[in-house]
């Protein structure tokens, strides 16, 4: 088990030629999923195939053929562009999950995955009993990603399930070269099932939806459904001293070392002007920028606590996905 580098709500997309069935399985499905229905297949392919969002991935390829070797080229990461897509409106909007019916009229449900397959978004079909060979060929092919059948007792349930399941490897796929890049660098955590068994568990008792790397101080950033932002600063025993020697070179008082080296405080010390570290401004005020660690023992030793996120590390607030859900339902009243 792995942490994305980020995380956020998605569409669900449903494609069934049935109104009726989707208008009954979009009412009976979670409100806080999201989703995007559509009984013409023909309407479901052009949605799916327009424009993607632009954007999300801040990653910069250098070919720079005067000063490296030329099979090299430089990659460039802005880790602050990761956070910043929790300012991006259209994140909602992405189709994460794509649930369609097998047996329609304009084409079947093999047929529609087919012509979507170099999309990124996961699959499920919704089967017949008589159907369950051909989707199990499907599945060993690689054609989808799952398989339910309409028949089943607990279909819903199994389907929510499965869409939660299916966001997570979604995420997984989007953010693997990102992770691979960061897990060379401060974000060891991010390959750590203890650390990400942790982030799971606080999202669920404390109502996170998003999540995102978080560059200075190193950590994570998690918005609620209302867009409040939180901060989990994570250090490992090398980055408590870092901070202990950085505010002992910075002249910290005393009381501030003292509890630094015996682990007793995290601090954030979040200046517009500076890094998360301690420096000079702080002075006897650092109190109210501390909190007491906890402990998650994975393959090493983190010391983690919550801060609120000051407004000032925003260009904007962030839009909610309260506020999405909201319009959506607004929308949708509109139309019917």
């Amino acid at each position: 088990m792995h942490l994305p580098v980020y995380s956020h709500p998605t569409l669900t997309v449903l494609v069934d030629d049935s109104d009726s069935f989707l208008r009954s399985l979009s009412f009976q499905l979670d409100p806080m999923l999201a989703s995007q229905t559509f009984h013409d297949t023909t309407t479901a392919l052009q949605w799916l195939r327009r424009e993607p969002q632009s954007g999300c991935v801040p990653l910069h390829v250098n070919f720079d053929m005067h000063n490296l070797p030329a099979d090299q080229c430089n990659v460039a990461l802005d880790l602050d562009r990761i956070y910043r897509i929790g300012q991006q409106r259209q994140r909602f909007e992405t189709p994460s999950v794509l649930v369609v019916d097998y047996s329609m009229p304009q084409m079947n449900g093999l047929q529609f995955c087919e012509a979507v397959a170099h999309l990124p978004c996961k699959k499920i079909l919704f089967t017949g009993a008589a159907d369950e060979k051909i989707a199990v060929s499907a599945f060993n092919r690689g054609l989808i990603d799952r398989y339910i059948k309409k028949s089943d007792d607990h279909a819903l349930d199994l389907l929510e399930i499965e869409i939660a399941s299916l966001q997570r490897d979604y995420f997984d796929a989007q953010s693997e070269t990102l992770r691979e890049l960061v897990l060379l660098h401060n974000y060891h955590f991010l390959g750590d099932p203890a650390l990400a068994r942790l982030v799971r568990e606080l999202s669920a008792s404390m109502g996170f939806v998003e999540h995102y790397i978080f560059p200075n101080p190193t950590g994570i950033l998690f918005l609620d459904k209302y867009g409040k932002a939180s901060l989990m600063m994570i250090e490992t025993e090398q980055g408590m001293y870092a901070q202990y020697e950085i505010a002992r070179d910075s002249d910290a008082p005393p009381s501030l070392l003292d509890a630094l080296l015996e682990r007793r405080v995290l601090p954030f010390f979040s200046d517009p002007d500076g890094d998360g570290m301690y420096s000079r401004r702080v002075g006897d005020n650092w109190h109210r920028y501390c909190a007491a660690p906890r402990v998650c023992q994975g393959r090493e030793t983190y010391y983690w606590a919550l801060f609120d996120l000051p407004p000032h590390y925003f260009d904007k607030q962030p839009y909610s996905y309260a506020d999405f859900l909201r319009e959506r339902a607004a929308l949708d009243t509109v139309a019917a």
